[in-house]
């Protein structure tokens, strides 16, 4: 398996940290760590530079969730949205984290919900916001401050999203199996998660395309409506990944502060 169009490094001092940070956290190291190891440097200057844009905003842990998750998903980007679609559900709920996803955004106070329109034009036209919608995010009680903060967050979260997709890093087929089943079924666009080629096949329920695994890949048997067991895969994946711990792919929380996804 490859974890993106590029080739894997060689371990550098700084790529072996990056790679012991994932290994500690979670078990495994995430395809997005596999291809930003050609710039470790790069990746963690620029989720500073997103710490620095959030920070006078005071965004709490959530509404940044919101923000990428409504980025994300207007991107097209299925790795940053089954992230921080995972992130989500642990700050807000599985159905709140789906809705802002799949542009329902259930559960949204009418703040919120300002705040994720305004990423989803940023995301798909910045040259087509007018002075309208700044003004909508005005009377939901940001100021300018504020509004220029989120759009400089959810602006470098795009950066980051926009270089995982041209350059083909998949999701991490155990990061989508440690995801409630209504944040899979919510991510229906994008590049398929991938597994190595020693796990075997894995079937998960609520995909909206097939998981990839050893060079090929075929539509997904969703393993509960198969009345079987759950597979090994799937369950040894929800142990030991845990992709919305604090510290883990956001800027600015916990130890990993510099964040991956």
């Amino acid at each position: 398996m490859t974890a993106s169009f590029l080739r894997e490094p060689s371990v550098s001092p700084d790529v072996r940290a990056l790679y012991d940070e994932d290994l500690e956290e979670g078990g495994y190291v995430w395809n997005a760590s596999r291809l930003w190891a050609h710039q470790p440097g790069t990746r963690r200057q620029l989720f500073g530079l997103m710490s620095q844009a959030f920070k006078p905003a005071g965004l709490t842990f959530r509404q940044r969730g919101i923000l990428v998750a409504a980025a994300a998903s207007a991107l097209g980007d299925s790795y940053c949205s089954l992230a921080w679609g995972g992130k989500l559900s642990g700050a807000a709920g599985a159905a709140t984290a789906a809705g802002v996803l799949d542009g329902s955004d259930t559960g949204l106070t009418d703040q919120e919900k300002a705040m994720a329109a305004w990423a989803r034009k940023v995301a798909r036209d910045p040259n087509a916001t007018t002075q309208a919608d700044v003004q909508a995010l005005r009377e939901a009680g940001l100021d300018d401050g504020q509004i220029f903060a989120i759009t400089a967050f959810a602006a470098l979260r795009l950066a980051f999203s926009t270089i995982n997709d041209a350059l083909g890093a998949q999701p991490d087929a155990r990061l989508a199996a440690s995801l409630p089943p209504e944040v899979r079924a919510a991510v229906t666009y994008g590049r398929p998660a991938s597994w190595p080629a020693s796990a075997g096949r894995l079937r998960l329920a609520g995909f909206g395309w097939p998981v990839q695994l050893a060079g090929f890949s075929w539509p997904v048997q969703p393993w509960a409506a198969g009345g079987g067991p759950r597979p090994r895969a799937a369950s040894r994946g929800r142990a030991r990944s845990r992709p919305w711990r604090a510290g883990r792919c956001c800027p600015g929380t916990g130890r990993s502060s510099a964040g991956r996804r």
